[in-house]
């Protein structure tokens, strides 16, 4: 076998065909992958990785590998050596091993080359070195396995005739229909299994990194197949009843094989950040769904920037990540502007269900056009319907920056639509009411958005002082309880009912203002106004649980602007200022809560001090480092606008404005004489959690004409701020039993290359990526020929 082996090996490189054969392949990947323009092209791709070479080399392969085997045995029959090689002492199987693994060989030499693109994109890499080295090596294996398959269709198809040009054109063929074939025969047929019958099915999972034991199995027995049925090929006896009978079952067993193997098999996702492994709790949300839910993805179109291609692409594979694990996952990519006779239908369509689309520029050879997407997905579960949005918008962020986030965020996107549609409401929130919160047209925007998980209710403290048991219960009832910005103290018999209420495990959130101010108590002919504290009677409330908010406001360079009519007259006109009253906050904590979370505005801001006790407390947000605090009572101008401010006095650093509290809580009235007589009264909590937010304003939605505005949108900025996501992510984190939230927390880093570097160094790479290798395949053929000369003259 081996003596067969080296032939193969030498034969193919004693002729210019076998350098010509390989030479092309690598030509053809240097063009299309570092040269010419398209979606293969890894430097107009953008990104750090080599999914372009691994999406082209199949097609590719399909020719080159027919090129090295059509001789393999076509050639053995025409010249007549065939009968005399099957005469040898050496079995059938050994001789078509020998030609097998000569082949393989021969392809895996002229992969080798290709590893120059991996150390390419490594170097142009920003930073470099980004380059995930898990998922190449991965999809490196799973192009073997791909090689070895075709390898083996090429050398059955040489045994078919003794005529190389037909052992080709039979081979591309097989190969072809292996490899695309079968999806396109699925697509006919709308057969899942049949589409399971191709290469192409299988191949696409490892080419991104991911090795399953169903895969490589697959390829495995494609590549044994014909291998037997080459050494039947050989043969030149005619077939037997028992033969064919072999033939038949043979097919059919490794059918059964994958099939059985396909409910046992073993994953392993070797990218580094293991994005193509789906959370525990997103598979605990969909493998017993029982309905079909139907996803409708309108990120589908032409001409899209390169990033948003990669979005698209990973919106696929996540959405067949979820498929792999439940069958009634079903899911179609739509372009609703494709046709231009229902193109301003279809928009207004999904804009009137809020799906509204952005427009791109899109620069292409110097020149830039626009382009429209509409980057949202619809889910649709036993005639119920939710919106999945696939960007992820965060302030001051590029393009890629929005594209990496989104990228992050897509898992949990759709993991949160499909616990909408198949998981009942479980939990009851309380808007507790009675010491004069916000009223309902100023929390309804958040309010709407915690109906779609949550049953909501007001509920009252009023009757405690009458009947503190009977209000106990019924706030029990409640697994939450939301106090948006109370004005008005707390009785010592309304305190202790809430303290008892997180000792029999309640979440809380609570959004409080330590110091009365209101921006539109400065829209006065003055523009001024006092700040003063405002006694909530809670200070010892939250002191025993380990925080104090202090009557102060923070106030620092970095924040929302005010929008202020400057001039005189009809001369006046909006303007966007600076106010330091309004902090922009954010978090460098990787906590779900605020992980991958836009910036959060807040009004009047106080300032959180942490105290130390046995519960676990984790900052959420924080003002930007060039922060001051301001004592109150103080007067507060509008004037202020028009003033430079001294960067040196915003020395205070990051001030905390929201505390997420965790463990097992001391009664605050444990020790004391209590206000209130109740049945049972405890010293401590279960574990329970409560979040603290030193600003009630957060959660204030903005009201025109008597209707409610977006939660966080600015409507004279038209810039969107993180106020609701951060609430919700909150009172989900509050109320997650399944762990759905703790998806956020999922880091999953998009590699970008370093377009700086690409400008100035582009010619270098390209000649690296497309000349080196033909220099590199000359060297080989020249010390190869001449050790081989050397060798037989002497």
């Amino acid at each position: 076998m081996l003596a067969i082996l080296r032939k193969e090996i030498n034969s193919f490189f004693a002729s210019p065909i076998g350098y010509l054969v390989i030479a092309i392949f690598l030509l053809l990947n240097g063009l299309f992958l570092w040269l010419f323009k398209g979606e293969f092209n890894i430097l107009d791709y953008g990104f750090a990785d080599l999914s372009s070479f691994f999406l082209l080399a199949p097609w590719i392969l399909i020719f080159l590998i027919p090129a090295v085997t059509m001789r393999s045995f076509s050639d053995e029959k025409k010249q007549g050596t065939l009968e005399l090689l099957l005469t040898k002492p050496i079995s059938h199987l050994k001789i078509v091993l020998g030609k097998y693994l000569g082949a393989f060989i021969l392809i895996v030499i002229a992969l080798l080359p290709t590893l120059l693109y991996v150390y390419t994109v490594n170097q142009l890499g920003n930073p470099v070195g980004n380059l995930d080295v898990g998922s190449t090596l991965g999809s490196y294996f799973g192009l073997l396995f791909l090689v070895a398959a075709y390898t083996a269709i090429g050398v059955f198809a040489s045994t078919l005739s003794d005529n190389q040009i037909v052992a080709f054109i039979i081979s591309v063929f097989l190969c072809f229909l292996f490899y695309i074939g079968f999806e396109g025969i699925a697509d006919f047929t709308a057969s899942n299994i049949v589409e399971q019958l191709g290469m192409s099915y299988h191949f696409k999972s490892m080419s991104r990194g991911v090795l399953d034991t169903a895969d490589i199995l697959y390829f495995l027995s494609v590549t044994i197949f014909f291998i037997l049925l080459t050494v039947r090929g050989i043969k030149n006896e005619s077939f037997k009843k028992k033969e064919l009978l072999h033939l038949l079952v043979l097919p059919l067993g490794l059918i059964v094989l994958n099939i059985f193997t396909a409910s046992v098999h073993q994953r392993f996702d070797l990218t580094k950040d293991q994005r193509y492994t789906l959370s525990e709790s997103s598979i605990s949300i969909i493998e017993n769904v029982e309905s079909p839910i139907i996803i409708d993805v309108f990120l589908e179109g032409e001409d899209f920037p390169s990033e948003f291609r990669r979005l698209q692409s990973e919106t696929k594979q996540l959405l067949e990540e979820f498929a792999n694990i439940n069958d009634n996952i079903l899911f179609s990519f739509i372009n609703p502007i494709k046709e231009e006779s229902v193109r301003e239908q279809n928009i207004d369509l999904l804009m009137a269900r809020g799906l509204t689309p952005m427009q791109l520029d899109v620069t292409e050879s110097g020149k830039s056009t626009k382009a429209i997407i509409f980057p949202w997905a619809l889910a649709s579960y036993n005639e119920q319907t939710v919106v999945i949005p696939l960007i992820k918008n965060k302030i001051d962020a590029n393009q890629q920056e929005l594209v990496s986030n989104s990228v992050q965020h897509l898992e949990y996107a759709f993991a949160d639509g499909f616990s909408k549609l198949t998981k009942p409401k479980r939990h009851k929130i309380a808007i507790l009411k009675g010491n004069k919160q916000l009223g309902d047209i100023y929390i309804a925007d958040f309010a709407k958005k915690l109906g779609e998980y949550y049953n909501i209710g007001k509920y009252t403290l009023d009757s405690v002082a009458s009947n503190p048991q009977k209000t106990l219960d019924g706030l029990n009832d409640f697994d939450l309880i939301i106090s948006a910005k109370p004005t008005e103290a707390f009785t010592e018999a309304e305190k202790l009912v809430l303290d008892q209420f997180t000792m029999n495990g309640g979440k809380s959130l609570w959004l409080i203002d330590a110091v009365a101010i209101e921006k539109d108590s400065l829209y006065n002919e003055t523009g001024k106004n006092y700040a003063v504290s405002r006694d909530l009677n809670l200070t010892d409330f939250f002191f025993k649980y380990g925080i104090r908010i202090n009557p102060s406001l923070v106030s620092t360079l970095y924040s929302a602007p005010i929008t202020l009519a400057m001039g005189e007259g009809s001369n006046s006109q909006f303007q966007n200022l600076r106010w330091p009253y309004s902090p922009l906050a954010g978090s460098s904590s990787n906590h779900p809560i605020v992980n991958n979370l836009n910036l959060v505005r807040f009004d009047f801001a106080n300032q959180i001090d942490t105290l130390k006790n046995n519960l676990n407390k984790t900052i959420l947000l924080e003002s930007a480092p060039l922060t001051k605090l301001e004592g109150t009572p103080r007067e507060i101008s509008l004037d202020i606008v028009t003033k430079e401010q001294d960067p040196k006095l915003f020395n205070k650093g990051n001030q905390t404005l929201a505390v997420l509290i965790e463990g097992s809580f001391s009664s605050a009235y444990k020790n004391l004489i209590k206000p209130v007589k109740l049945s049972e009264i405890k010293d401590e909590s279960t574990p329970t959690k409560m979040i603290v937010i030193a600003d009630g304003d957060i959660i204030k939605n903005d009201v025109s004409k008597n209707q409610p505005l977006e939660l966080g949108f600015d409507r004279w900025t038209g810039q969107n701020y993180g106020n609701k996501e951060f609430l919700l992510n909150a009172v989900n984190y509050l109320l997650d039993d399944d762990g759905l939230i703790n998806i956020r927390s999922k880091e999953i880093a998009v590699a970008f290359l370093d377009q700086e570097k690409i400008a100035s160094e582009k010619t270098k790479w390209q000649l690296v990526n497309i000349a080196l290798p033909l220099v590199l395949l000359a060297l080989f053929g020249f010390v190869f020929n001449f050790i081989r000369k050397k060798k037989y003259a002497s």
